[in-house]
């Protein structure tokens, strides 16, 4: 159904309430008195067969008594009655009806069978239908209120819920932040209008800016991909019923498929849709996109009277791949020729409570920084009166109120009347911010040779393989081979395969320039191995130090890999870490920490603790992974780092664990230089 034939709900040019009521707190006077209250200048006519008169306007007893069929009707009576009512309207030519009832397919089978009524008569004379069991719609543009509470503050956001206490929730904090909607639509149980065509609808509004929606269950899921597939507006989603209880609870609720969520999460990936995982980034993300310029990049300077909320700034800003780079020289010495001594020149800029008296700071430092970086963040963190005075409309300013108390409350929405979003906290303004960025990938930085940490220097990996020997933890043994010919020889007295590596105490990340070679089967292999790997080296990094290659067995087959590993925490001491291990370490970040203990069931609640455990456990018909071993290799980095405190990191990665016993592939060992 085309998207214009939904003009009647949203912009009619006449209205009645069937069922206005002269008793105020009832649904039928309050819809009745919004309507009048909201300025709708079309013509109103009141429903009611006892009334003669209400709310100063003329009453009638039924819809075909209206001296003109009404194009929309507000339908607030029992749930027997509007089937009937219905059939009324479509007699008289009504376009559209709007059924605030419940008592339809939420309440049973009786309901089903009404509200498959109203589908009947709504097919049959081509009348749109929004409900039954609905709120509503508010469209402020078009002074029309018909639902509840009034709002009448124009805004860009549209609001589209399928639960009505959800949707009022919303508009009270649009109400509240002065920030107001565009169009407030209530689904309810969607009878005839769906998700699927108000989208359509909105997505031609020229008011509407950003379409928000709170979503339990699909009605047509085609037209509703449809939908998606042709929006050229943001859309922002939050689908309930994620879980398994969740989406039982919201077939329930809306009578129509919940879906899987994996599913949901495929198909908002596949049409760029901003997912919102709660009401406060439902809410957040369409204030963000609707309001908040689209930054030119992600180069963010955070200027805060408060350290506190720009550290939490800063932490969400690098979690969702922003950058915070330091000012440059130039800049800093700018900003010191005007700030207090006291304040830290960096980012962030910390004005700390000097401007509580001095406002004006956070102008200096936003007109001196703003060719540096893409976007200010402008944290309020204390009462800053004129803080409303700073910020500019339109400007690259993410702004955060928190900790003003009184004058917080004064200054808000003195600033979100000027379009420009307040944010509470500095992590739901940033990752407001980041749904500009949410579908581009970050950049790729460029690969470099990583190099041991500063002040710490790499163990020798024949060294290393020793150490954890004496220690009861079986480890490849990694001789050093200084020529091809020698590492020839160690390879034999191993037999074939083995593995070939670099040895550098510059290079702890040796596969990153190209310095590993595995299974080589024979003496020529091993031969031409050492020979490409100095040279790849060479070029990846000319200034590392070479020492030649280390010479191991290749492990058995069959392992699953997993890491073991020790930091140092400069506050707690020594730090055991296990996780799935091989490459993919940093990228799937799957570990557990622990502090060093002499009890075993403290690793193996370490170890049962990643998330694949289960692959550990024999997932899928697997046989086991030897947990026991483990354990004792946990034990062993335990008593290795308690007897040598000089070491500040062990990294053992890959170690292959199999059904019987374990095997550490690979080995790093970082002391402190003294």
């Amino acid at each position: 159904m085309e998207a214009n034939r939904l003009e009647a709900i949203f912009k009619p040019q006449s209205v009645a309430v069937i069922g206005a009521s002269t008793v105020p707190g009832k649904l039928g006077h309050d819809i009745l008195a919004n309507l009048i209250r909201a300025g709708f200048e079309g013509l109103i006519y009141p429903v009611n067969p006892k009334a003669e008169e209400i709310l100063a306007l003329p009453a009638f007893k039924q819809i075909s008594d209206t001296p003109s069929p009404p194009e929309l009707a507000v339908i607030v009576i029992p749930a027997k009655a509007v089937p009937n009512a219905l059939e009324q309207c479509g007699q008289a030519g009504v376009k559209a009806a709007i059924v605030i009832t419940g008592g339809f397919a939420e309440a049973g089978s009786e309901g089903e069978q009404l509200q498959q009524q109203l589908t009947d008569i709504a097919r049959r004379y081509g009348l749109r239908v929004l409900g039954p069991n609905c709120q509503g719609v508010n469209h402020p543009y078009h002074q029309l209120c018909a639902s509840w509470p009034l709002l009448t503050t124009k805004g860009r956001i549209a609001l589209v819920s399928q639960s009505g206490t959800v949707g009022a929730a919303l508009m009270d904090w649009a109400n509240q932040e002065k920030l107001g909607v565009s169009t407030f639509v209530s689904l309810g149980n969607r009878a005839d209008v769906d998700e699927a065509d108000v989208i359509q609808y909105l997505n031609q509004d020229d008011h509407t800016q950003v379409i928000a929606l709170y979503v339990e269950g699909v009605k047509r899921p085609v037209y509703f991909l449809d939908a998606l597939a042709e929006a050229t507006k943001p859309l922002v989603i939050l689908k309930a019923g994620r879980t398994e209880k969740g989406r039982q609870a919201a077939e329930s609720h809306t009578k129509s498929l919940a879906g899987v969520d994996a599913v949901y999460d495929a198909i908002f990936r596949k049409y760029r849709v901003h997912r919102a995982d709660s009401l406060e980034e439902l809410y957040d993300y369409a204030k963000g996109l609707a309001y908040l310029p689209k930054p030119k990049g992600r180069r963010l300077l955070n200027i805060s009277s408060s350290g506190g909320a720009a550290i939490l700034a800063i932490d969400q800003a690098e979690k969702l791949g922003f950058t915070v780079p330091e000012p440059s020289p130039a800049l800093k010495d700018q900003l010191a020729s005007f700030l207090p001594a006291h304040c830290m020149i960096g980012n962030p800029v910390d004005l700390t409570g000097d401007v509580i008296s001095d406002a004006e700071l956070y102008k200096k430092v936003i007109d001196a920084a703003q060719a540096e970086y893409d976007t200010m963040v402008i944290i309020f963190g204390d009462p800053i009166p004129r803080a409303s005075q700073i910020v500019t409309p339109g400007a690259a300013e993410l702004v955060v109120f928190l900790g003003g108390a009184d004058i917080e409350r004064q200054e808000v929405p003195l600033i979100q009347g000027q379009g420009i979003p307040v944010f509470p906290t500095p992590e739901r303004g940033v990752k407001a911010l980041h749904q500009f960025f949410r579908f581009e990938s970050a950049p790729p930085a460029m690969p470099a040779p990583t190099l041991p940490p500063a002040g710490l220097q790499l163990l020798p990996a024949s060294e290393a393989a020793q150490l954890l020997a004496r220690y009861g933890i079986p480890a490849a043994a990694a001789p050093l081979a200084t020529s091809a010919e020698e590492a020839v020889q160690v390879a034999e007295s191993f037999g074939f395969p083995v593995a070939l590596k670099i040895a550098s105490p510059d290079l702890p990340h040796k596969s990153d320039v190209g310095g590993v070679r595995l299974n080589l089967g024979n003496a020529e292999e091993v031969n031409y191995a050492y020979q490409d790997i100095l040279a790849t080296v060479h070029l990846n990094a000319r200034k590392a130090q070479i020492d030649g290659v280390t010479v191991s067995p290749m492990a058995k087959p069959g392992g699953l890999e997993v890491i073991i590993g020790m930091n140092c925490d400069p506050q707690y001491g020594p730090i055991l870490m296990f996780g799935l291990g091989g490459i993919f370490t940093e990228i799937y970040r799957d570990v557990q920490f622990s502090l060093l203990s002499n009890q075993e069931e403290d690793y193996r609640q370490m170890i049962r603790g990643i998330t694949g455990y289960p692959l550990l456990a024999g997932a899928r018909g697997q046989r086991p992974k030897d947990e026991e071993a483990l354990i004792q290799v946990l034990k062993g980095v335990a008593r290795l780092a308690q007897s040598h405190p000089e070491f500040d990191q062990i990294d053992l990665n890959p170690v292959l664990v199999y059904e019987r016993g374990v095997f550490v592939v690979d080995v790093r060992i970082f002391s402190c230089i003294k």
